[in-house]
């Protein structure tokens, strides 16, 4: 057995497309796909990008916001996910702090359903 940390000390700080207080750590890269825990400190942002690949958001402590092309941001808390596809531009952040798990691939499907 191997215990892991997926803490924010374990990461490393997001400084491309204007990001602040963001910080990402990889968990895992199976051939196609990638997992990594991000660690979104108070008043933090990972800046206004491309996703490369289609991107699953899955908020698992905390709030914030998230927002596609628009720029509307939309309120994102734990228990909620967003999902961008390969080539859409996207920002997240949060004014109190906010972790997820985000899950990265060419061939990834996400099958929640929908909030209503």
């Amino acid at each position: 057995m191997q215990i892991s940390r997926f803490d924010a000390q374990a990461g490393r700080l997001i400084d491309r497309f204007e990001s602040s207080g963001a910080v990402v750590t990889p968990v895992a890269r199976p051939a196609t796909m990638q997992a990594v825990v991000m660690h979104i400190a108070p008043a933090g942002v990972v800046g206004y990008h491309q996703a490369t690949y289609n991107q699953l958001f899955l908020v698992v402590a905390g709030q914030g916001w998230v927002r596609g092309e628009s720029p509307e941001r939309t309120p994102i808390a734990a228990g909620q996910a967003a999902f961008w596809s390969a080539g859409e531009w996207h920002e997240s952040g949060s004014d109190t702090g906010m972790m997820a798990v985000v899950l990265e691939g060419p061939e990834l499907i996400p099958l929640l359903p929908p909030q209503e």
